[in-house]
C-alpha cells in the first residue's frame, strides 16, 4: 500500500484498481478540489476502479462539488465507511441527491473491513 497526501485528504492505494480515501478534518469540498482529486485517481488507478471513502473525520462541500464528487465514468463502486448517525445521514443524503443523475454502486458501512469485503466482492 501506498500513501499519497493531497492538497486535502489523504490516499491510500490498496490495489491498482482500489483506493481508501481520508479526507483531511474540515475541509471544504469545491470544485477545485475535486478536480484535484479526479486527476489523481485517474492518473494513479486502473480503470474500472473502486473506492473505500474513510469519513473518520468532518469535512463539507460546496452544492457544485456534491453534484461532481463521484461523477468519474471509471468508478465501478464505492463503500462509505461512516461513524455516527449524523455522517450516515449526511452520506445517505449526498447519494440521493446524486442518484437523480446517475445511478451509483454505492453502499455505507460501519465497519471498514465489512467495506473492504463487499468492494471485492463487485469486481
Amino acid at each position: 500500500m501506498k500513501t499519497h497526501q493531497l492538497s486535502f485528504a489523504k490516499i491510500i492505494i490498496i490495489k491498482d484498481n482500489l483506493a481508501e480515501v481520508i479526507v483531511d478534518d474540515g475541509v471544504l469540498i469545491d470544485l477545485k478540489k475535486v478536480g484535484e482529486y479526479h486527476e489523481f485517481l485517474l492518473t494513479h488507478l486502473r480503470a474500472p476502479f473502486s473506492l473505500l471513502v474513510n469519513k473518520k473525520h468532518s469535512y463539507t462541500y460546496t452544492f457544485k462539488a456534491q453534484t461532481e464528487i463521484a461523477s468519474l465514468n471509471q468508478i465501478k463502486a464505492m463503500a462509505v465507511v461512516v461513524e455516527g448517525f449524523n455522517a450516515k445521514k449526511s452520506t445517505d443524503f449526498l447519494i440521493s441527491m446524486n442518484n437523480m443523475s446517475r445511478v451509483w454502486n454505492i453502499q455505507t458501512f460501519m465497519l471498514r473491513e465489512e467495506a473492504l469485503v463487499w468492494l471485492e466482492k463487485q469486481e
